[in-house]
């Protein structure tokens, strides 16, 4: 959510954002959050009018009474209790626009890098770097459930049985090394300095609507019936929503903070062949990075968020890219966001693994996560990162490490929590 007061001082400057991200049939959302601002305010300044009223109408009383003037008085209450009852009626509307301003304002995007590319959805987006040499091996890759189901790691069938489409079984050594890279991960981030936390996995509506725009929150969430409570997409939005109405101190800062959580989503829309694995599941783990820090520092520690994802992935030999995501792409709270995609070598194209997001002040604003300063309170920015989510992540590993005998490698800095196994047969 975005300041009221740039809204108010540059419309046009929100009009333009709203252009660049191909979202024309927001633009009535200016005007309409100008008009109950605008209303609001009038309310507020009829209601300081009346407040200030009283305090000079209950002297008069007081100086009238003395005097037995008591007809005069009783005019004056009058007036007093007429005034009363509108500041009551003033501070009823004033609710009620306010609500419905917070509404249209939490539709407006927030805005966007300079250097965000401008585009209308994904195939738009920009690769920036490379990170290792992609290779092919000289034997064919099989698809990557036929690798997993020949090294007994993974049974889909029974899930299906189960639980439906979008859910797997994974066994022995799979689901060891599914386990080993978010113990390695989970290190790794506190090795840079991160605290590790484990949060709920639930999270109530008022958290969901502060981390997450409505279009996002209905195309992810899966809500618990009856309740109050959504099954987390991500641990971010736990993480987040823990500082949610809080103040902080600014030595505090920066907070940062690696999760671990199971996450759940309803990932609308998938097909193809590439659906048919573990690419787009419902149920997955993941090792998360967070940080919640002053202004000045968000761009730096953007930088820092998603180089630390590349050397996770490189320090297992997996090649990457660094792709920035286009206006049409960013998510309306993300001022920016990046996504890293690893190598696949049976597809011959990279695939996303990952994704970094700078949001600025836009969840902050949302949940009223403030820190101290000399000149008060002011709003925080918030990041988020993957640092790793199998199952997958599991896809570049096996089809990078894959030998001709249908064997898996595993690299050296797996291999502690591996029980020294170097390969997967």
């Amino acid at each position: 959510m975005i300041d009221i007061a740039l809204l108010r001082s540059d419309p046009d400057r929100v009009r333009e954002n709203l252009k660049k991200k191909f979202q024309d049939h927001k633009l009535p959302l200016v005007d309409e959050a100008l008009a109950l601002d605008e209303q609001r305010r009038a309310l507020q300044t009829e209601g300081d009018s009346l407040r200030a009223a009283r305090n000079t109408l209950s002297k008069q009383i007081g100086v009238l009474m003395r005097e037995k003037k008591t007809q005069e008085a009783d005019a004056v209450k009058m007036q007093v209790n007429a005034n009363a009852a509108r500041l009551a009626e003033i501070e009823k509307e004033t609710e009620e626009v306010s609500e419905k301003l917070k509404a249209v304002m939490m539709r407006i995007p927030n805005f966007i890098c300079a250097e965000t590319p401008i585009g209308k959805d994904d195939s738009e987006n920009v690769e920036r770097k490379r990170f290792l040499e992609p290779k092919t091996p000289d034997f064919e890759i099989p698809y990557h459930l036929d690798i997993l189901e020949k090294l007994n790691g993974i049974d889909i069938d029974s899930a299906r049985r189960t639980s439906g489409q979008g859910f797997y079984y994974l066994t022995g050594d799979i689901a060891r090394l599914h386990s080993a890279v978010l113990t390695y991960a989970r290190d790794f981030m506190i090795n840079k300095g991160f605290t590790y936390c484990i949060p709920p996995y639930m999270i109530r509506s008022s958290v969901v609507s502060g981390v997450m725009s409505f279009e996002e929150m209905d195309g992810m969430m899966y809500k618990i019936e009856g309740e109050d409570l959504y099954l987390i997409g991500t641990s971010e939005h736990s993480m987040i929503g823990r500082f949610m109405g809080q103040t902080l101190e600014e030595k505090q800062l920066p907070l940062t903070l690696t999760s671990y959580s199971p996450c759940f989503r309803k990932e609308k829309g998938a097909h193809g062949i590439e659906e048919r694995g573990i690419y787009r599941i419902h149920q997955f783990e993941k090792q998360e990075m967070i940080v919640i820090c002053k202004p000045e520092e968000s761009e730096a520690w953007y930088e820092k968020l998603w180089q630390y994802t590349v050397e996770l992935f490189v320090s297992m030999g997996i090649p990457v890219r660094q792709l920035e995501c286009c206006s049409g792409d960013l998510a309306d709270l993300k001022y920016r966001s990046c996504d890293v995609e690893a190598w696949s070598p049976r597809q011959q194209k990279y695939f996303e693994v990952g994704s970094c997001s700078n949001l600025t002040d836009a969840q902050a604003r949302r949940l009223g996560i403030r820190y101290k300063t000399d000149k008060g309170a002011v709003y925080a920015h918030t990041l988020n990162n993957t640092v790793v989510a199998p199952p997958r992540m599991l896809i570049a590993f096996v089809e990078n490490h894959l030998n001709a005998d249908g064997s898996v490698d595993i690299p050296e800095v797996l291999r502690p929590y591996m029980g020294g196994k170097e390969k997967i047969v």
